[in-house]
C-alpha cells in the first residue's frame, strides 16, 4: 500500500486527481489535506468522500505541528503537491497572502518530506510539485515554453510559483529529495471555481450579466481540459524519472477575444437564444497590471517519454464543461455568493 499525500485536493485540480486516484488505486490510501479556502470545496468529492481508502484533513500546509502529524499518523510515503492561491487578479491586491502559501506552505512539505524520508534513505519516496507555464513568463507571437525555458515571472502569483519551484529544486540539490515538478497551462472542466474565466463567462451569461475582459482580449493562452491534466499526473507521478520537470500543455491556444465567442455561441444554442445574444454582453474592461500576452506549451517530452497527449480539443472540452455547468445549477449557486460577486462588480467596475 502507498501512502499519498495530496495536497488542495477538495480544489478544481485537486479534487479531479483524487477521485481518479481513489477510485483507480484501492490499494492506495489517498489522504487530502485541504484549508477549504473560498476555492475548496467538499462538494466536489461527495462520490468518493465514505471510501475506505481515502481520507480528508482540514488544515493548512503552514501548519508544521499538522504536517509533521499527518506523516507520522499516515506513514506518508508520497506527496502530490497542489495546494495553492492561483488567482493572479488577487495576487495583485493580497501578494503577502501568495507567498505564504505558495512559498512556505511548499517549504514546510518539503522539509517534514525531508526529515521523515532519510530515515530510509528516501527510498521509494517521491515529492511531486505541480506548477504552472506562467513562471516562463510571457511569449512573443512564435515559440514555446520548454522545460528549460528561464524563468522570468511577471505577477506576484507567478513568483510565488517559481520561488517554491526553486525550493523543490534545491530540497533534490542540497538533501537528495526524490521530486518531480510539472508546469502545465490554463485548466478549465468541471467544477472550477468560478473566479476564472471560463465558469465565471457561463455563469454570467446564464444571469445576463456582462462579460468583462481585459484590453483587446488579445492575449493568447493555451488551454488544457482539467481531466486530462489528471491523466497526465497519473502517469509522470507512476513512470516520470526522478528530479525531471515536464511540461504538460493542450496544445490548444485561443486569444481571449475568440475563446469567449466560442463560449457564446454554444451557451445560446445551450439556452435557445439567437445567435449573437451572448456576445452582446462582452465588455472591454481596462487591462490589469503586469498582464503576460501569450502562454503556449511545448509537452512533446512528456509524449515521447510516457505517450501522453490531450484526448479534447476545446471545442469540445467546452462543450463538456458548459454541460456540467447546466447540470449542476446548484453547485454553482451554492459557490457565488454576495461576497464573491461584490468582489467581482469592484474588480473589473460593474455597475
Amino acid at each position: 500500500m502507498k501512502n499519498i499525500l495530496i495536497t488542495g485536493g477538495a480544489g478544481f485540480i485537486g479534487s479531479h486527481l483524487v477521485k481518479l486516484f481513489v477510485k483507480k488505486y484501492t490499494n492506495y490510501r489517498i489522504i487530502n489535506l485541504d484549508k477549504l479556502t473560498y476555492a475548496g470545496n467538499l462538494q466536489n468529492l461527495k462520490s468518493v468522500e465514505n471510501l475506505s481508502n481515502y481520507v480528508f484533513i482540514k488544515g493548512d500546509i503552514c501548519d508544521k505541528v499538522l504536517v509533521e502529524k499527518i506523516f507520522k499518523d499516515y506513514s506518508i510515503d508520497s506527496v502530490i503537491h497542489l495546494a495553492a492561491e492561483s488567482h493572479v487578479d488577487r495576487s495583485i491586491t493580497n501578494p503577502f497572502d501568495f507567498a505564504q502559501t505558495n512559498v512556505m506552505g511548499t517549504l514546510t512539505l518539503l522539509n517534514q518530506a525531508k526529515i521523515s524520508w532519510a530515515i530510509d534513505g528516501f527510498k521509494d519516496k517521491l515529492f511531486y510539485h505541480i506548477s504552472t507555464d506562467e513562471v516562463y513568463g510571457s511569449l512573443g507571437k512564435t515559440g514555446y515554453f520548454l522545460e528549460d525555458t528561464p524563468y522570468d515571472p511577471k505577477s506576484p502569483y507567478s513568483a510565488s510559483k517559481a520561488s517554491s519551484d526553486h525550493f523543490v529544486r534545491a530540497y533534490g540539490n542540497t538533501f537528495n529529495l526524490p521530486t518531480i515538478i510539472t508546469n502545465c497551462s490554463n485548466n478549465y472542466g468541471p467544477n472550477q471555481f468560478p473566479e476564472k474565466l471560463i465558469p465565471l463567462f457561463i455563469n454570467n451569461i446564464m444571469n445576463n450579466k456582462p462579460l468583462p475582459i481585459y484590453g483587446k482580449g488579445l492575449n493568447i493562452r493555451d488551454w488544457l481540459y482539467v481531466k486530462d491534466h489528471a491523466i497526465a499526473i497519473d502517469l509522470v507521478f507512476h513512470k516520470g524519472k526522478l528530479n525531471e520537470t515536464y511540461n504538460i500543455g493542450g496544445f490548444n491556444e485561443w486569444t481571449n477575444i475568440d475563446l469567449i465567442k466560442v463560449i457564446c455561441a454554444t451557451m445560446d444554442k445551450k439556452l435557445n437564444r439567437k445567435t449573437g445574444t451572448s456576445e452582446k454582453l462582452i465588455t472591454f474592461v481596462k487591462d490589469r497590471a503586469g498582464h503576460d500576452m501569450r502562454y503556449a506549451i511545448d509537452s512533446t517530452k512528456l509524449f515521447e517519454e510516457l505517450g501522453w497527449k490531450p484526448s479534447l480539443q476545446f471545442e469540445e472540452g467546452i462543450e463538456k464543461t458548459i454541460d456540467w455547468y447546466f447540470n449542476n445549477k446548484d453547485w454553482m449557486d451554492n459557490i457565488v455568493n454576495g461576497d464573491y460577486q461584490d468582489y467581482y462588480d469592484k474588480q473589473y467596475n460593474i455597475k
